[in-house]
């Protein structure tokens, strides 16, 4: 399989490593098939855009006429011989800011049911982070639109996959309610693939296990910490401030945060307020409910039983060490 080069910085391209278990993951569903959307979630920056655009070029080479869009960046591929396709992705691409984003979402629904008309028989649909696009209010109309693709299709077909991905943790429990996708956990990079990333990193480099334990797999901090030239302080600075981590909140919640910078789990106890969960998930800074560490639950490598270097419990984790430290620096400069 070709692999694609992908930004990790501004200036600096990278070539896609690893993931080879959540690859496999797309190859199994090119080769059964699905019978729900597949929506899988996971940490901000841990790779979900890479893969699924790698994803795009497998499934491609495995005979899939393949849409893939992500709204946000007002990116997409078309893999299709239906020139078609690659048009009228391109027009609504070209939308002003604000408009093109909503169309590329609901345009692949539509695109996805002209390939069928056309008699092509393998179709993917892969879509990144449409529910920012759209608005979280409108996630389970989107996923019952893509369901509706594949249980009422406009002509027979082999093989239909449509697959979501998202960083939107409040997402989970509004799709969960029904029963139309299959949620997927993805967790940041394992070590040794984590490694074959930081290896391509030009210059001058903290050492490798430093690297490991600030981001704990996170590829995109591995990128804001080069682009940062490894300055720890200002990544973790930038983050209190994008998460919002003001005194009023960390003042509310002292008592409970504090518990949950020593062991995240903390937040698992029946008595953790329920408010603050809540909060501490809709600002992506940790993942609640972690799934059963059986790779055929997790589209990837799952993250390790418990690790308290990386913030991680046994039900509870913050998405990386520096959103840790993020909410443990907000704690002292209360």
């Amino acid at each position: 399989m070709k692999r694609i080069k992908l930004p990790l910085a501004s200036n600096l391209d990278v070539e896609f490593a690893d993931r080879d278990l959540a690859l496999k993951k797309v190859e199994e569903w090119a080769e059964r098939g699905i019978v729900k959307v597949q929506v899988v979630f996971g940490p901000e920056g841990c790779g979900k855009t890479a893969w699924l655009r790698q994803s795009a070029v497998l499934l491609k080479e495995l005979g899939f006429h393949v849409i893939y869009v992500d709204p946000l960046r007002k990116y997409f591929e078309a893999y299709t011989d239906v020139k078609e396709v690659a048009r009228r992705l391109a027009e609504a691409a070209a939308e002003t800011l604000g408009v093109a984003e909503v169309k590329l979402a609901s345009l692949v629904i539509d695109l996805a049911v002209e390939l069928l008309k056309k008699k092509r028989r393998k179709v993917a649909i892969l879509a990144d982070d449409v529910f920012q696009a759209i608005g979280l209010g409108e996630a389970a109309k989107y996923v019952k639109a893509l369901l509706g693709i594949i249980e009422y299709p406009p002509a027979s077909y082999e093989r239909v996959i449509a697959v979501v991905a998202t960083s939107e943790g409040i997402t989970r429990r509004e799709i969960g309610r029904h029963r139309w996708a299959d949620l997927t956990p993805m967790w940041n990079m394992p070590k040794d693939g984590f490694k074959l990333l930081y290896d391509q990193i030009p210059g001058e480099k903290p050492p490798f296990e430093e690297a490991w334990r600030v981001t704990g797999g996170n590829p995109k901090l591995l990128g804001e910490l080069y682009e940062a030239r490894w300055d720890v302080e200002s990544v973790v600075e930038r983050l209190v401030e994008k998460k919002e981590l003001a005194p009023s909140f960390t003042a509310r919640w002292r008592g409970w945060l504090e518990k949950a910078v020593e062991d995240p789990d903390a937040l698992w106890s029946p008595d953790a307020p329920r408010e603050l969960i809540d909060e501490l998930v809709a600002k992506n800074l940790i993942a609640y409910f972690l799934s059963r560490r059986d790779p055929r639950f997790w589209a990837g490598e799952p993250p390790p039983e418990r690790d308290s270097e990386l913030g991680i419990g046994r039900r509870v984790a913050w998405q990386t060490p520096l959103h840790r430290e993020a909410v443990r620096r907000a704690l002292e400069e209360t």
